[in-house]
Formats: C-alpha cells, sequence, structure tokens
C-alpha cells in the first residue's frame, strides 16, 4: 500500500454527527483510496488478469434507463488495459467481485476501512465484508434497483449520478423485498420515469463515497467519461434481522399464504421468522447462485464499441 497513506485515515472528513446518519440516511463523505495506488488504470489491469472466472461479470446494455436488453460478455484473450481502453470506447459495465477473497492487499484494504468505521461508530460491528471493483463506460447506466446489505460506493475516476428514491412501497413493495431475499429475481425492479421527480440525485466525484439506507431503490448513471469505482458491502446484527424478518415473511406468504407480516427488525417475531428462513434454506428451497446466462459478446478493443459478437 501507498506509503502516502499509511499514517491517514481512508476517510477524510469524518464528523461525529455522522455516527447517528450512517445506515439510515444518505451520507457522503471523501475518501483516500486512490492514494493507495491500488486503483490506478495499471493496477487494476493486472486485477483483470488475476481475477477468477467465477468472479468476473461484464455486461452490456442499452442507453435508456428503462431499457430492459442486456448482452453478457466475457474478456476473451484480451490483456487487462486492454479490457479498459475497450470499455472506454464502449458501453459496457465490469463488476470485479470478491477481490479480497484472492488478491490479500485488498482484503488489507477492506478491515482498514472498517477498522475506521467501527473505531468511530461505538457498537457498530460488521461481517461479511466485501469489496469489489467497477470499471464502467462513459453514459452506461445501472438499472433501478435495491441491495440487501449495507452498501458504499467509493468514486475514483470519472464521475456519476446517483439517483435515490424514498425507501417506502410506492418504491418498493415488502414483496419485491421479499422476492429479492429468497433470490426469486435479480436486485434489478419496477421503474417508472416519474420516480425520479421523487429522487434525490448525488454528483459523486473523485475522491468521493456515499451510503444510503438499507433497501433503498437507487440507480446509476455515468457522465460521458470512463468510471472506475470500488463497492463495499457489510452486515451487521441489524441488517441480518431485517434480511430474516423478510425472508421469513416471504416464506411464510408461500407456504400458508401469510399477508401483512411485520417488517420490523427488532422484536420477538424476528426469531421465527429467522426460524422460518433458516429451514427454508435447510430444505433446498432457495435459488442458489446466479443463472447461468449465454455470453453474447468478448472484449475486443478494436472493434468498434470495444466488443465483438460470439456466434
Amino acid at each position: 500500500m501507498n506509503s502516502m497513506v499509511v499514517n491517514q485515515d481512508i476517510i477524510a472528513n469524518w464528523e461525529p454527527r455522522h455516527a447517528s446518519l450512517f445506515g439510515a440516511e444518505i451520507v457522503r463523505l471523501k475518501h483516500r483510496l486512490a492514494e493507495t495506488g491500488l486503483f490506478t488504470r495499471e493496477a487494476l489491469g493486472r486485477v483483470i488478469e488475476r481475477c477468477p472466472p467465477s468472479h468476473f461479470g461484464l455486461r452490456a446494455r442499452g442507453v435508456a434507463v428503462d431499457d430492459p436488453k442486456t448482452m453478457e460478455g466475457e474478456l476473451g484473450a484480451s490483456s487487462g488495459m486492454d479490457a479498459i481502453r475497450a470499455i472506454e470506447k464502449g458501453r459496457m459495465w465490469m463488476n470485479i467481485r470478491n477481490v479480497m477473497e484472492w488478491a490479500p492487499e485488498y482484503n488489507a484494504l477492506l478491515d482498514r476501512i472498517f477498522d475506521e468505521f467501527e473505531a468511530r461508530m461505538p457498537g457498530f460491528k460488521t461481517s461479511k465484508r466485501n469489496l469489489g471493483i467497477l470499471i464502467s463506460s462513459p453514459n452506461a447506466n445501472v438499472f433501478y434497483h435495491a441491495d440487501i446489505q449495507g452498501q458504499g460506493l467509493w468514486q475514483i475516476e470519472g464521475s456519476k449520478s446517483v439517483y435515490l428514491y424514498p425507501r417506502s412501497d410506492s418504491f418498493i413493495t415488502p414483496e419485491s423485498v421479499e422476492k429479492i431475499v429468497l433470490r426469486e429475481t435479480s436486485e434489478d425492479m419496477r421503474y417508472e420515469r416519474w420516480f425520479d421527480d421523487y429522487s434525490t440525485i448525488v454528483d459523486l466525484k473523485p475522491g468521493e463515497m456515499i451510503t444510503w439506507p438499507l433497501y433503498a431503490p437507487h440507480r446509476v448513471q455515468n457522465h460521458d467519461c470512463l468510471n472506475i469505482s470500488v463497492t463495499t458491502e457489510h452486515w451487521t446484527r441489524d441488517i441480518w434481522n431485517a434480511y430474516a424478518v423478510n425472508y421469513g415473511n416471504g416464506v411464510l406468504r408461500r407456504t400458508i399464504g401469510w399477508r401483512n407480516g411485520s417488517t420490523k427488525a427488532a422484536g420477538l417475531h424476528v426469531y421465527p421468522k429467522a426460524a422460518a428462513a433458516f429451514m427454508w434454506k435447510k430444505m433446498g428451497r432457495q435459488i442458489k447462485g446466479d443463472v447461468v446466462k449465454r455470453r453474447d459478446f468478448r472484449i475486443d478493443v478494436n472493434a468498434e464499441g470495444g466488443r465483438a459478437s460470439i456466434d
């Protein structure tokens, strides 16, 4: 790790008020990830080449925020640097997942990030921490969706607009949350253009990060430049309780027709719902893993749009 940041905090502008806001409201902070040297284009080119195929995701999507067409891609024989150059000229979204599992230097960084958070927020204890790297094309977008764990989005290069929507039934129904936690669907959800009238838009620039409330729907629109971002994920006891409650509600809805179950992440109702979730998984009813899809294209820095079709 770059000696420039050894004795400096990764978070550059933490204030005491952030402790009560973190995880409950939209929080925007400044960071020093770029100073570590782990996220230069050259360093990321090497990461791409080291990435196990099971942790490598590549998609191409349409321009419109409600265009449903998605194509799946692969690296092929391209180098990591060629892949970055191809993404810069195309309309693609590369997701390098679970980097901490196979790159020790990024695991050390992930631990350092959450050690800082935990030191600043008494009682904030995390587990199942995750770090991913996103490399995406100018004007690329991520569809309207929600996540089941705590999230942070850290901007390294380029800029993007993050649209964050109210955490209410008008924008994400309990049934939608249940389908996501039960893995009956992807994190993408129904999106209507009028939703934007009620969104909070954050223009994220290099050296900034943002976190938001659990299950808050959001979408992302890149500006007209290559984007390099880092995602972090984490679980806490409260997040796990919320997951168990929504999972249990989904199981009960599907088995005995139970409706209008509480979604509060505290109280005695958490335990039977957690038990229902455990039994559902034990019975093998949950859909496991990502759906295997056909690969439609491969990276080709010399092709139009940076990719070539796979016949």
